[in-house]
């Protein structure tokens, strides 16, 4: 005979799942990209008179192809070649010639500054920038506090292409070299 020891039914143990699978549900659907769980209540809307709520607003549904697409960080490939700004360094545009000539990759410029720096560092970035030229058109550029102030450029395969992908996926599961047998 088998013993129930504790008064657990099956109906306990259905509930018990019900609530872990809705629980579970309604947090994957609150950090969905499309996060159809919107707050209820609109703190940037007028607010009525006492005891009458606001009109519901409803707007149409957009078609997927009219939704802008999710943010997402930019990758960061590991770096092919790394310039700083300093004594004895080449100019940008010829290390750019001479290391970065594959158009898969991509130049990330960054200029650390001090404290009190910003607008020096913005300038400098945009003097990178210009120096860079045609390398410049999908560059990635960072300015951010730090020490020790300076400047520094990165190149890696991770540009993007026209399908949105970093070059560094483009291929797959190896590189050319790799798939054709060479």
């Amino acid at each position: 005979m088998i013993s129930r020891g504790i008064g657990v039914s099956w109906q306990t143990i259905l509930a018990d799942l019900s609530l872990i699978l809705f629980m579970v549900t309604a947090s994957a659907l609150a950090n969905a990209p499309d996060a159809p769980l919107g707050p209820d209540v609109d703190d940037s809307a007028p607010h009525h008179g006492a005891g009458k709520p606001p009109a519901p607003s409803v707007s149409p549904p957009q078609s997927p192809a009219a939704r802008p697409a999710p943010l997402t960080p930019s990758p960061e490939a590991e770096p092919v070649g790394v310039w700083r700004a300093g004594a004895g360094a080449p100019p940008l545009p010829q290390w750019l010639h001479d290391v970065a000539a594959d158009p898969r990759l991509r130049l990330t410029i960054t200029v650390h500054y001090a404290t009190g720096g910003q607008a020096a560092a913005m300038a400098q970035a945009a003097r990178l920038s210009a120096e860079a030229g045609n390398r410049a058109a999908g560059a990635r550029i960072v300015i951010e506090a730090g020490e020790p102030a300076g400047a520094s450029a990165v190149v890696g395969y991770d540009a993007q292409t026209g399908n949105g992908q970093a070059a560094n996926n483009q291929t797959g599961n190896g590189t050319q070299l790799a798939r054709s047998g060479a």
